[in-house]
C-alpha cells in the first residue's frame, strides 16, 4: 500500500488501469491483425509498467515476454504470446472492475 499511496490513490490507479485495459486490449489485437509490431509494442510497453504493481508473477512474466517479442520482427511469435496473455489481461480487467464496484 505504501508503494501506491492511500486508498484514494489506489482507486485512481485502478481507474486508470481499467481505462487502459478497456482501450488497449482490442487495440493491440487490431495492431497485430494489421501486422503493426511497433504499434503493439508501444501499448505492450505500457502494460509492462503496471504489471509488477497489479499482477501476479506468471502474468508479469507473460507481459515481459510478449513485450520483448514485440520489439522484434517475428509477428507469429508475438501473436502466439499475446494469445496466451490476452485472457489473463481480460481477467485482470474483470477483477479491476469488481474492485472499483465494491462498496467502500
Amino acid at each position: 500500500m505504501e508503494y501506491v499511496g492511500d486508498m484514494q490513490g489506489v482507486l485512481t490507479l485502478l481507474e486508470t488501469l481499467q481505462q487502459s485495459l478497456q482501450d488497449d486490449l482490442p487495440q493491440i489485437r487490431a495492431l497485430l491483425d494489421a501486422s503493426d509490431l511497433p504499434g503493439a509494442n508501444r501499448l505492450l510497453h505500457q502494460f509492462k509498467g503496471f504489471a509488477p504493481v497489479f499482477c501476479v508473477d506468471p502474468v508479469v512474466d507473460n507481459v515481459i515476454k510478449t513485450e520483448a517479442l514485440s520489439k522484434g520482427t517475428d509477428l507469429q511469435a508475438v501473436r502466439q504470446a499475446y494469445d496466451q496473455l490476452e485472457p489473463q489481461l481480460h481477467q485482470l480487467l474483470v477483477e479491476v472492475r469488481a474492485q472499483l464496484a465494491a462498496p467502500r
